[in-house]
């Protein structure tokens, strides 16, 4: 490709408030131009790049097994509907209308459709386990886009559905997934950290997201210095020290406490630690039910955690009125003794008491009253939890479960994710079902496996860049060598670029070929916009090179003279 022909140049004006390494490099050298918020062209360059990503993606699907197709953008609402998620999307569903009045979801993530096609078909178990992949546009209405490509509203993805037996067959095929994803990332140059995460709107039991170190990701979460274990904050675990629990218990007591309504102003007025103290949340789920959250005072209540307890979709904030009229409580002043007692008629409340509970004794709290206070408040005596277990949120410094060792917080971007769905989307969907070999339908156990294009390779060059711009890894540059050209007033040279650029380009050498075969540029012009595009290999014609090259691997300060042959040889050898 000659550079003066190519669509898309670099340019240096850029937004000021693009804080973002790719989303700032994307633009500057020629990949990707913004249409409307969250929507980019992507422009030859940046094309270039996700086909080679893509390709990757597709020899590894491949190799393992999985079989690629294609399914409609426009999904059925109806599909939606049959699963439920037209309410418990993570993201405002995009709908249409057609001419027959028929309505129509832009497909955000495909898993009605995988079903609705696989059900059209009367598979038995002979024909499991199968699995089917796409390459498809995405749309998801995302309330805040940013970072260029890491958070946009239409995105291409690669989604995969396998479909299985049960779930010791699938297991197999989720321990595959994780190695095929481990062997995609490091082939487009990209270390992860696979991470245990929350399945959200997806649906299922569990999950890992695939994330790449970075201080601009999104996911948050903690891990061990040796990697032995490694969780999104969202659904970490660890070792809640045990405090006081051994202590004999005291008699309840009821004491003044004219103060304030935070955490911090009880330990304040009872000048006992915050530890001892119990926090209290009142919220309320999507059936209008009211759910009092009890956990130790110095941690914070994990809204996921308690949401998979409850098996609830959502949990707001119960409001201040409400407490008092409906519950009998009082804000700020809310205990689990004795809260059930003054609900209004046809109040429903669930106490879900955190197991860090059971690491303190004597503890002390709200009384459900205005400035009255509880002391010696203890579990099992005084109160009781409907639902008990792990309601909190991890901490930096904490011990993990397993080894003891202590939890560190990570921050990155998540490129890839492998889901358990199990038989959520099946049951769900009516005729989802293979016979299996006593003769009786059953529905298909399944996984999902996704990877945003567009997303990697904003993680790739956030991994792989300097100052002076983008530095492709081999396997995802959108050409193998850029050709720049000086002195082209020159003939011999201008001769010399042209059957350079043909050998390059030739059949039996196949080197993709970016040439700069601008004649007005400037030299320092060339070079910058060469180190800003990034391509690995820069060879340069001029006078001063005579009839051979001067080279250089992006990223390296030295430059030497070789040949042709030689360049040859040098990539051949280093991509």
């Amino acid at each position: 490709m000659r550079y003066s022909k190519l669509f898309g140049k670099t340019t240096k004006t850029i937004s000021q408030d693009d804080k973002i390494a790719s989303s700032k490099l994307l633009v500057q050298a020629g990949y990707i131009r913004e249409s409307v918020a969250g929507r980019y062209f992507i422009l030859p360059l940046a094309q270039a790049v996700q086909q080679r990503i893509m390709a990757v993606i597709k020899e590894e699907m491949d190799a393992a097994g999985a079989q690629e197709m294609i399914s409609p953008i426009l999904h059925p609402l109806d599909l939606w509907k049959e699963t439920n998620r037209t309410n418990t999307a993570g993201f405002e569903l995009m709908k249409v209308s057609d001419r027959r009045d028929a309505e129509f979801a832009l497909g955000g993530t495909a898993e009605e459709m995988f079903v609705d096609v696989v059900r059209k078909f009367n598979l038995s178990y002979r024909d499991l386990p199968f699995h089917i992949y796409q390459f498809s546009p995405k749309f998801r209405d995302e309330l805040r886009a940013r970072g260029g490509l890491l958070r946009v509203r239409e995105f291409i993805m690669k989604d995969s559905y396998s479909f299985d037996r049960d779930e010791e067959e699938f297991k197999k095929i989720y321990e595959q997934m994780g190695r095929v994803y481990a062997n995609i990332f490091k082939r487009l140059g990209l270390e992860t950290m696979k991470v245990e995460s929350d399945n959200g709107y997806i649906g299922g039991d569990y999950c890992h997201e695939y994330v790449v170190d970075s201080s601009v990701g999104e996911t948050r979460y903690l891990t061990t210095k040796n990697g032995s274990y490694a969780a999104h904050e969202e659904v970490a675990v660890a070792q809640k020290e045990v405090k006081n629990a051994d202590e004999a218990p005291s008699d309840i007591r009821t004491v003044e406490a004219v103060r304030g309504t935070t955490m911090e102003d009880g330990v304040k007025f009872h000048k006992l630690p915050l530890w001892q103290q119990i926090k209290d949340v009142m919220y309320v789920d999507e059936n209008g039910r009211f759910v009092l959250a009890i956990i130790r005072g110095d941690y914070d209540v994990n809204e996921i955690k308690l949401k998979h307890l409850l098996n609830v979709r959502e949990l707001t904030s119960a409001t201040d009125e409400d407490i008092r009229q409906k519950i009998g409580s009082e804000p700020g002043f809310i205990s689990p003794v004795g809260i059930k007692d003054n609900l209004a008629k046809g109040v429903e409340l669930i106490i879900v008491a955190d197991d860090s509970l059971r690491t303190i004794a004597n503890a002390y709290g709200g009384a459900n009253k205005k400035n009255t206070d509880l002391h010696n408040i203890n579990i099992d005596r005084d109160y009781k939890g409907d639902i008990e277990g792990d309601i909190a949120m991890a901490r930096v410094g904490d011990k993990a479960v397993d080894s003891g060792e202590e939890l560190i917080e990570k921050r990155g971007i998540e490129v890839g994710n492998i889901f358990q769905l199990g038989l959520h989307y099946t049951n769900l969907m009516k005729d989802a079902t293979f016979m299996d070999d006593d003769g009786k339908p059953k529905p298909y156990y399944m996984g999902c496996y996704g990877i945003g294009v567009g997303r990697t390779m904003a993680a790739i060059v956030e991994a792989h860049h300097d100052d002076r711009g983008i530095m492709w890894p081999s396997a995802v540059t959108p050409f193998d060598v850029h050709l720049v050209a000086l002195d082209l007033h020159n003939d011999d040279v201008k001769k010399q670029a042209e059957d350079i650029y043909s050998k390059l380009e030739a059949q039996d050498v196949k080197l993709k070929t970016l040439y700069d075969d601008r004649p007005e540029a400037r030299a320092g012009e060339k070079f910058a916009d060469a180190d800003l595009i990034g391509i690995p290999h820069r060879v340069v014609i001029s006078k001063r090179t005579g009839d051979k090259l001067e080279y250089k691997r992006r990223g390296e300060k030295d430059a030497q003279i070789i040949t042709v042959d030689e360049l040859l040889n040098i990539i051949a050898n280093q991509s």
